[in-house]
């Protein structure tokens, strides 16, 4: 008698399986059908004319993206072929088997409408009572854009090929002006030379006016920015104050040598990467619970740095519905510090936790237990906000930052492997950030109904 499982591959089954069999009561496969099936896809199946051959449903569709984005799987490509190999894309694609332009087509065509999905996910969380909004934690991380660095073209770059390229034209007319009394080359075809220059020429042109653009468009915010601390500045001498430090130089008009746009994406930005480099990125910010680790807020930047970005998530949490509770602190790093952002915070109705350093990691032992300082008797929110953090209560709040927002993006980036865009633009970005943050979100959901 044999002491091994059986192995036979030949025989028939005498009954047809079902895929309802195929899976572990709780596994995450079934657990993304359950919650797609409770979402109200009517935005996106009115958008099926219902001409031509039978359609894959929605749900079918954004079930293989959400489970495969959850599972590291991002190409259209590999979805289409783990509904083949994958027992758990077999269960979720109920045995059917969308091919890759299908699926590729079908996140493109949505990506506006998954922002609203991203929200009912969110509203099904808390009537599974798995979210309950409190504290938010916000940071953002470079997200590679679907580009390389190295088609960037910057201002100085482009004037100089732009002028090489102008010097072979006037060569090559003047080739061909005495191509009756003087051999070519051989293999020089003239025409197509000039022509191919010339194409690279209108490409240079529109590269330099987009550059042009966007130094203008920098140009307006750093004078505006110039005429407000020479205002203030003018008003402290006004009231016999003398202004530290020395005036504020005027900003110069037009484009820096260093100012570049990216041939491929040009709406990505060239931005300094953790661990030192640069990379062609965007600039993806999310707001956590720190109950839950639950992405509350998703947004994309072009932006370098995090400064202006608290405005675009308080605009979020005002957006999102009552049901959810409220939010009663935002707590970021010093990155997101600025007296402006402070007060908008406040007059939100949020407490902002803003770090105005960067913190120790190892606080000393009497500071650590040390009393609370008296508060201040002052209006002024920033000086309100550095006291809270100085208490015991707000420097506890604070380190609930690095155990959230910190950690969800790196299971983002290492488990769920997602480290670049997989379309090019703003928009597209921020649609895949959505998809990508309310996989996170359901794969969360799934490990705490199971706790």
């Amino acid at each position: 008698m044999s002491r091994f499982v059986p192995v036979d591959r030949d025989t028939a089954y005498l009954l047809p399986p079902s895929v309802d069999e195929w899976l572990p009561d709780d596994h995450l496969a079934r657990f993304v059908v359950e919650v797609i099936e409770q979402l109200d896809l009517s935005d996106l199946t009115r958008q099926y004319a219902g001409r031509g051959s039978a359609a894959h449903h929605p749900a079918v569709l954004l079930g293989l993206l959400i489970y495969g984005y959850a599972n590291g799987i991002h190409s259209s490509r590999k979805i289409e072929r783990a509904t083949y190999d994958s027992v758990a894309f077999r269960y979720v694609a109920a045995n059917t088997h969308p091919d890759h332009d299908t699926l590729a087509t079908f996140r493109r065509r949505f990506l506006k409408e998954v922002e609203a999905l991203f929200v009912q996910v969110l509203v099904l969380a808390r009537e599974m009572k798995l979210l309950k909004l409190g504290h938010i934690a916000l940071d953002g991380t470079k997200i590679g854009a679907s580009a390389s660095k190295h088609k960037a073209l910057s201002w100085a770059h482009a004037n100089k090929i732009e002028a090489q390229l102008r010097r072979e034209v006037q060569a090559l007319l003047a080739l061909a002006e005495t191509s009756d009394r003087t051999a070519l080359p051989d293999g020089m075809d003239v025409p197509a030379e000039i022509a191919r220059r010339e194409d690279r020429l209108s490409a240079i042109t529109q590269a330099k006016a987009k550059i042009e653009q966007r130094a203008g468009e920098r140009y307006q915010g750093e004078q505006q920015e110039f005429e407000g601390k020479q205002a203030k500045r003018k008003a402290q001498r006004d009231a016999g104050k003398k202004p530290r430090g020395k005036d504020p130089e005027p900003p110069q008009a037009g484009p820096k040598d260093g100012d570049q746009v990216n041939l491929t994406d040009e709406q990505s930005r060239i931005m300094p990467v953790s661990g030192g480099g640069f990379e062609q990125s965007y600039n993806a910010q999310a707001g956590v619970d720190t109950d839950t680790m639950m992405v509350i807020t998703a947004h994309v930047t072009q932006a370098c740095n995090d400064k202006r970005e608290v405005v675009p998530t308080l605009k979020q949490i005002d957006t999102l519905p009552e049901a959810l509770g409220t939010v009663h602190t935002l707590i970021a790093d010093k990155g997101f510090f600025s007296q402006a952002n402070v007060v908008a915070c406040t007059q939100a109705g949020i407490e902002p936790l803003l770090a105005i350093k960067r913190q120790s990691h190892h606080e000393p032992l009497m500071e650590r237990f040390a009393s609370d300082p008296d508060a201040p008797q002052t209006t002024d929110a920033v000086v309100n906000m550095v006291h809270r953090l100085s208490t015991q209560v707000g420097k506890a709040l604070y380190k609930l930052r690095k155990q959230t927002v910190e950690p969800v993006f790196g299971i983002i980036k290492r488990v769920m492997g997602w480290r670049q865009m997989s379309m090019r633009g703003l928009a597209k970005a921020q649609g895949e950030w959505n998809l990508v943050t309310m996989a996170w979100n359901i794969k969360r959901m799934h490990v705490l109904r199971a706790t």
